[in-house]
């Protein structure tokens, strides 16, 4: 299948920072061939099967969400106002116990649906329960993702076994699923969750199967203060010390609570933050240094977290929240720059999910795009698109979203989910689970 999109604005995020202001992309099995100025000619137009008029709309790539757990959406807004132990231990993990598979599913269900209305076209999911089941419904979707089993390992070593095995298991049948639609890694919940040398047997199976580790780390300063009274070294230093860094392509979760020399171990070893504003603010864990992590060459990208601690999946508001907040606690305009923050939401997070050929419209890239259309008030006047995107965006503003060159939304219509019945169920569910029956 061979599609053109033309008459559009196209916001490439390449190396040059291009901006087309009226031009065309050209996409064959799943990849850009030609981005170019002004219009395709008729022998271009003669060789594709559909040309699409996009009538001055924006297309710039996907949005790339590098943590959250979508399976947690029906948790949304039902504790507002406590920190994230107390959150866990009193609300969520109870009401997790309840999670049936039905649940389980509607509630991803729902979380795609979000995520491809406001424009993200690749997620990662860090949970526990019907991985295999919600891969299928990823394929299914048309959406990319990183998905893997989290383990929590305050348990026995036969059941540490069992979560490892199993969290293997899953992670090699299903890397590069899909067309490469679909990858995996190994997730070790965190040290709070999961004593060192768990951790340690984790990385080495990992480091055996040549997949990435995911974890949350240094979210909390309750974390801190735990790990240095257990270890009497800071989280992020004991995977140092225990040599766990080196040689493993990491992506930590948060990284709130890190100081100067922190920065320079994670860029020396080549691992990635995932930064999610919002769930640290709402749950009073804190800002994370972002300013310095990037002026170190640290690989940040944007994440979500759960509805349940955010509340929504929005990556426009993360892009927002993510730049106004270094440049307000560090009292300094440019502190992160406008550009920053786009590529956080883009090509940084292809580099944190180790996607390759993804993130920006250039040829031989993924044709994972947006289109969002400029004629609101909000984006006037349109000239200035770069700061339209990051300060004045909305998810509304989303048209049309494509992955791997096939369409999921067209004309705010979603293709591959059926919104109006998941949105019901997942109502009737919740419902259902609160009241017992």
């Amino acid at each position: 299948m061979s599609t053109i999109i033309r008459n559009a604005r196209i916001v490439t995020m390449n190396k040059e920072k291009q901006v087309i202001n009226r031009g065309y992309v050209w996409m064959k099995n799943g990849f850009f061939i030609r981005v170019e100025e002004g219009e395709p000619d008729n022998e271009i137009r003669g060789k594709a099967n559909e040309v699409v008029d996009a009538k001055g709309k924006w297309l710039m790539p996907g949005l790339i969400n590098t943590h959250g757990h979508p399976a947690m959406t029906l948790m949304r807004g039902m504790s507002d106002d406590l920190p994230l132990n107390e959150w866990l231990e009193q609300d969520i993990w109870p009401f997790e116990s309840k999670l049936d598979e039905r649940a389980t599913k509607v509630s991803r269900e729902l979380a795609m649906v979000e995520m491809i209305k406001s424009g993200t076209t690749t997620f990662l999911d860090m949970y526990h329960l019907h991985l295999p089941d919600f891969a299928e419904a990823v394929l299914q979707s048309g959406m990319r993702a990183t998905l893997m089993r989290s383990v929590i390992g305050l348990c026995s070593k036969e059941e540490q076994d069992a979560k490892l095995n199993e969290s293997l298991a899953f992670a090699c049948e299903w890397h590069k699923k899909g067309d490469g639609r679909i990858q995996t890694m190994l997730a070790p919940h965190a040290l709070y969750t999961c004593p060192p040398d768990y951790v340690e047997r984790i990385v080495e199976a990992a480091r055996d199967a040549k997949l990435p580790v995911h974890m949350h780390l240094a979210e909390t300063r309750k974390e801190i203060t735990d790990v240095m009274d257990n270890e009497g070294i800071h989280p992020l230093e004991l995977l140092e010390d225990r040599h766990l860094l080196e040689g493993t392509e990491w992506l930590f979760a948060h990284g709130v609570h890190m100081h100067e020399q922190h920065m320079e171990l994670l860029q020396s070893r080549n691992a990635a933050i995932s930064h999610n504003p919002k769930s640290n603010l709402k749950l009073g864990s804190g800002v994370a240094p972002v300013a310095s992590m990037l002026k170190h060459g640290v690989i940040v990208g944007l994440g979500t977290d759960s509805a349940a601690s955010n509340n929504t999946l929005d990556l426009f508001e993360e892009m927002r929240m993510a730049i106004l907040l270094q440049r307000g606690i560090n009292e300094q305009a440019d502190m992160v720059e406008t550009i920053e923050a786009l590529q956080m939401a883009t090509t940084s997070g292809a580099q944190a999910l180790r996607f390759d050929h993804l993130g920006t419209i250039e040829q031989g890239k993924l044709a994972d795009f947006i289109l969002l259309d400029p004629r609101l008030p909000h984006l006037q006047p349109e000239e200035n698109i770069l700061s339209h995107l990051v300060f004045a965006a909305k998810a509304s503003d989303v048209t049309d979203v494509f992955v791997q060159g096939t369409p999921l939304m067209k004309d705010n219509v979603l293709l591959t989910l059926d919104e109006e019945a998941i949105m019901y169920e997942a109502n009737r569910v919740y419902r259902r689970l609160n009241d017992g029956k």
